[in-house]
């Protein structure tokens, strides 16, 4: 902070603390022998001003008590009694001392923060609601091959479903729970509407019209338009693949299901294999194979309600095209993501480093050059990049930074020697580092989208909170970033910040 005042026989200097004055650092490392000193200093004049209070006090509560009128104490007491029953019922709408009483009194009244607080618990702990639909049912048996109906494998998968997702904690309703009810599509979309679904998963089998067909597979349909419905989709179809090895098929756009048309709320349609494949059918028809769907269909629902984390990063920019493609990329999914930057390019690209900080990202230092002999030679010398880094991110943007990435990461060939000192002394200044425990691979030579993608999946690992590395300086990662974000449905993007546990090697 920067200012100043000024009056009789002084002036006043605000200024701001750097972490870079030795003060600051000189402080945390100072003897706690003088804590102690000032901590006896503090208690002992606490001490005297309570007793000083107590003897003034009671020495004076009987005068008071003398010399105040009887009829005085009582119309005082009226009007404390008349301001708690304003403040008790809100009736009044009179004075701002009586809505303030009512305010400070708390749960005295219905409708204060208490109320509120609680009706937003209420809210936070509402339990989603899933409508299954087994698809067919009555006379209309769906598709057949000898003895195997597609309405009674439908149902059983979405009894076994409807299952796994009461132990997940969901509510769940199904449009029909035996084979000899009959539904109209109308039906069963009203059934989602009228119950107030959040969710609506269609379970179906397919066919071809070849009695022996080598044609396989699972293949989930969603209606274009919303992009929950895509995602959901996304989630059962991934998850169901996962779990059952099956051969996969597309994942289709449609506005032709009617049950997936006319539903407000996201829904899709998963065909969740051939009876017209003699293999298939053997599969469908097996309790534990369809145990094997209505797990994916369970967890592909659990993780659109409650998704792993993800935190995009991207070290060695900010460039003029593809730090700004990035920024473009992630403003379309509405993402934010964390800029680990270079202190040169920060001043050679000024406005893109605004950028990132305007539009909510994280934006933390990397180096100031991007020279690791330099950088590793000494804790002074990485102090001094450091510190240029961090005064250009400063002056620039006006962000005061408080994370930072090692370039090559905290430990590395390069700072063998060093890094634990470098730690310790950044962590004194206050300030938190990350690496990274999933990367694109981006820095390499000879890389493709496709291979970025690829690299991306293999080393998340499943895990439930991800720190991916990338680089916006990388051509290539600029044209695989939508394809990334939508190969992760299962995640939700957040930026960095001081309150996330680290990931460090």
């Amino acid at each position: 902070m920067y200012g100043q005042a000024r009056g009789k026989g002084y002036e006043v200097r605000l200024v701001r603390v750097s972490p870079w004055d030795d003060r600051t650092v000189r402080g945390k490392k100072s003897s706690n022998r003088g804590y102690g000193r000032i901590a006896a200093i503090l208690m002992s004049i606490t001490l005297t001003l309570s007793i000083g209070i107590s003897v003034l006090y009671f020495g004076l509560l009987p005068a008071v008590e003398k010399a105040a009128p009887a009829s005085g104490g009582q119309d005082m007491q009226g009007a404390s009694m008349d301001t708690g029953a304003s403040a008790d019922t809100g009736a009044s709408a009179g004075t701002g001392a009586s809505a303030g009483t009512g305010a400070s009194m708390g749960s005295g009244n219905p409708e204060g923060n208490g109320s509120s607080e609680a009706s937003a618990a209420e809210t936070e702990l509402q339990t989603p609601l899933i409508v299954l639909d087994p698809g067919h049912g009555g006379e209309d048996e769906g598709c057949m091959r000898g003895d195997i109906l597609e309405k009674e494998l439908n149902l059983e998968i979405a009894l076994r479903a409807a299952a796994r997702l009461r132990d997940l904690g969901f509510e769940v309703r199904l449009t029909r729970e035996d084979n000899d009810t009959e539904l109209t599509l109308e039906e069963r979309v009203a059934a989602a509407e009228n119950a107030g679904a959040d969710i609506y998963v269609s379970i179906h089998q397919n066919a071809c019209e070849e009695k022996e067909s080598a044609v396989k597979g699972i293949e989930t349909w969603y209606c274009g338009g919303t992009e929950d419905s895509r995602r959901l989709a996304k989630l059962v179809h991934g998850e169901v693949l996962k779990k059952t090895g099956a051969k996969e098929r597309n994942l289709c756009e449609t506005g032709e299901l009617y049950v997936i048309r006319e539903t407000s709320m996201p829904s899709c349609l998963i065909e969740t294999g051939f009876l017209s494949n003699r293999e298939e059918q053997k599969l469908l028809s097996d309790p534990a194979y369809q145990d094997k769907i209505a797990a994916g269909i369970a967890e592909g629902v659990n993780y659109y309600f409650h998704p792993k984390t993800m935190y995009l990063t991207f070290d060695d920019g900010p460039s003029e095209e593809n730090t700004a493609a990035v920024l473009d990329i992630l403003k379309k999914h509405n993402i934010k993501a964390t800029f680990f930057v270079v202190g040169e390019n920060v001043r050679k690209h000024p406005e893109v480093a605004r950028r990132i900080v305007e539009e909510g990202h994280t934006i933390g230092i990397h180096c100031n050059r991007h020279e690791y002999d330099v950088i590793y030679e000494s804790v002074e010398s990485y102090l001094a990049d450091f510190e240029a880094a961090y005064e250009a991110v400063y002056e620039i943007t006006g962000a005061e930074v408080k994370l930072f990435r090692f370039p090559g990461g905290s430990i590395n060939a390069y700072n063998a020697e060093v890094y634990e000192e470098i730690i310790e002394e950044m962590t004194n200044r206050g300030f938190i580092y990350f690496d990274w425990n999933a990367c694109l691979e981006d820095a390499g030579a000879k890389t493709t989208p496709e291979q970025l993608i690829k690299n991306a999946r293999q080393s998340t690992l499943g895990r439930k909170k991800i720190v991916m590395l990338a680089h916006d300086i990388i051509y290539h990662t600029t044209l695989c970033l939508d394809e990334l974000i939508d190969s992760f449905p299962e995640y939700k993007f957040e930026p960095l910040t001081e309150d996330v546990k680290p990931i460090q090697f």
